[in-house]
């Protein structure tokens, strides 16, 4: 790996501190389709080698946009023994992230439930009918009781109980799924779900392969995750591992650059050649950046220049300039 890297012409390790960012319910009686719909209606369950190029690197071959989650039950399961590992986020809230929760139909959907006080919209109309479609039981209740059971500040008027997320093995992250390199992100100790749910949307439209979550000491996929996310979770591959640093040894031996977001880095993002390599770029906590076992364990540390009077980007602002540097180098 130090040929590799000091082939590239990348440090790896970098210097200073590591910080990569700082700091309403079913619908009433002219509601959407409200005829009947207030009770619940029967509905069943649906659902290599390497080689260098010009610049130092390796020319790999495939990675398209996001790729889908298996379907339940499908043969392409995580790790040897064929079980998936729940992620969480069984509890989806808000009219967007239940949309894509039944457009995307990567995984079961138990039922829907709304407030009973609901003024008719669009995409009420759109999630009763996707509802309708896949068999799924739409339940209306009443403002006080939908509002106890919600566990977001606004789930406006609805939400649903989902099988919860998959977890992928590290490998399956790194697998070829499209005419592009892997592209990965891992996260390094968010603990803001809000923050968290930014970086995953951004993600899925960046159209990043695969996200790297720690196990401890960061936020979960909560309901939160899931309304700010507006659907991204339905879309991402993730991995939930045991350390962060032994993930990144782990992307080395699969032949995955690792890059580091830190403030104080010699290079910035916009210089990073690796971009059209498979890549992973490494984001830390809210305020205290990217550990220090963290910042050793990466080929690359690259910074955000800053031209005003603050020191730091929001972590989630960090990962949609970068992201989207390693998107336009991939289109040039």
């Amino acid at each position: 790996m130090n040929q590799r890297r000091n082939a590239r012409g990348g440090s790896p390790k970098g210097g200073g501190a590591g910080r990569s960012g700082g700091s309403r319910g079913g619908p009433k009686s002219g509601g959407p389709r409200s005829g009947g719909r207030g009770a619940s209606r029967s509905g069943g369950d649906k659902r290599g080698d390497s080689r260098r190029n010009a610049s130092g690197g390796r020319r790999s071959g495939q990675r398209g946009t996001t790729p889908l989650r298996d379907a339940p039950g499908s043969s392409g399961s995580s790790g040897s023994s064929g079980k998936a590992k729940g992620l969480g986020g069984d509890q989806v809230e808000g009219r967007q992230a239940v949309r894509e929760l039944l457009l995307a139909d990567t995984r079961r959907t138990r039922e829907i439930v709304m407030a009973g006080d609901l003024d008719p919209a669009p995409i009420l109309e759109e999630i009763i009918d996707l509802a309708d479609e896949a068999k799924v039981p739409i339940r209306a209740i009443s403002r006080n009781k939908f509002e106890s059971l919600a566990r977001t500040d606004a789930p406006q008027g609805i939400l649903a109980m989902a099988a919860p997320l998959r977890s992928y093995e590290l490998e399956d992250l790194v697998e070829h799924r499209g005419s592009e390199p892997p592209f990965l992100l891992v996260l390094d100790g968010v603990t803001d779900p809000q923050n968290l749910g930014s970086i995953l949307r951004v993600a899925e439209c960046a159209g990043v392969t695969g996200i790297v979550l720690p196990r401890h000491r960061a936020a979960r996929i909560t309901a939160s995750v899931t309304k700010s996310a507006a659907g991204a979770v339905e879309h991402l591959r993730m991995s939930q591992v045991a350390g962060v640093p032994a993930a990144l040894a782990r992307l080395k031996e699969l032949e995955v650059w690792t890059v580091g977001l830190d403030m104080v880095a010699e290079t910035t993002v916009f210089d990073l050649r690796v971009a059209t390599d498979p890549v992973a770029l490494v984001l830390g906590a809210e305020g205290s950046g990217i550990s220090r076992l963290t910042r050793e364990r990466c080929d690359v540390v690259a910074r955000i220049p800053l031209a005003g009077s603050l020191g730091s980007l929001n972590v989630s602002t960090a990962a949609a300039v970068a992201c989207y540097e390693v998107v336009r180098r991939r289109a040039s």
